[in-house]
């Protein structure tokens, strides 16, 4: 398995880029911004991107989907429960004083549970909500995608429409904590960390 990481728009959503070396098939996680960038590390790694997965549906995190999938046929999945949030993408740009994306359809919706299929690596699709109604993480062996979930010696905000902070700590412990500790955690945003770090340093999960 190899993970690219991207920090990409004004507000360094991290995308991801996870693919099968066997296959050089690939899923883009979170393409929140900068579509050419993301592109760019597709093509120069002869990369076939067979799908675009959406940890949740805030614009930050989906602007350059439209794009991407354009540029390479991939299939969006995204949870159920954000279909409003999606719904919605264009009018939170436009609160938060950017630009609105090009639109796309989402092609499968989750429910969570669900094992997902890149090449031979296979990824299973846990439920975190809390931050969003629908938000999703990704596990793939001991490397979990967290969203907007789980950061570095933090949790995601919950002040926005749909949150909720007893959620999502229920969904962290019940999800997330259970885990072994040398998972790597890869973040929506920020810097990278493991089960084990915030176990031990995270003050909102003490």
């Amino acid at each position: 398995m190899l993970i690219k990481a991207l920090s990409l728009g004004p507000l360094e959503v991290n995308c991801y880029i996870l693919s099968c070396p066997q296959t050089r098939l690939a899923t883009v996680i979170d393409p929140g911004d900068e579509a050419g960038t993301i592109m760019q590390q597709i093509e120069s790694n002869k990369l076939t991107v067979t799908s675009i997965l959406l940890t949740h549906g805030h614009f930050d995190h989906v602007c350059a989907v439209a794009e991407v999938q354009k540029a390479t046929g991939a299939v969006v999945y995204a949870h159920e429960k954000e279909k409003l949030n999606l719904a919605s993408v264009a009018l939170q740009t436009q609160f938060f004083g950017f630009p609105a994306p090009q639109s796309f359809e989402v092609d499968y919706w989750l429910g969570g549970g669900e094992q997902l299929e890149v090449g031979e690596l296979k990824l299973e699709v846990l439920n975190t909500p809390g931050h969003s109604p629908g938000g999703i993480c990704f596990l793939q062996g001991d490397l979990l995608l967290s969203g907007d979930a789980l950061f570095y010696e933090s949790i995601g905000r919950t002040d926005l429409p749909g949150g909720s902070t007893d959620t999502l700590l229920r969904a962290i412990r019940s999800q997330l904590l259970v885990l072994p500790d040398a998972t790597q955690v890869y973040p929506g945003h920020g810097k990278n960390t493991t089960i084990g770090h915030e176990k031990k340093y995270n003050l909102f999960l003490q």
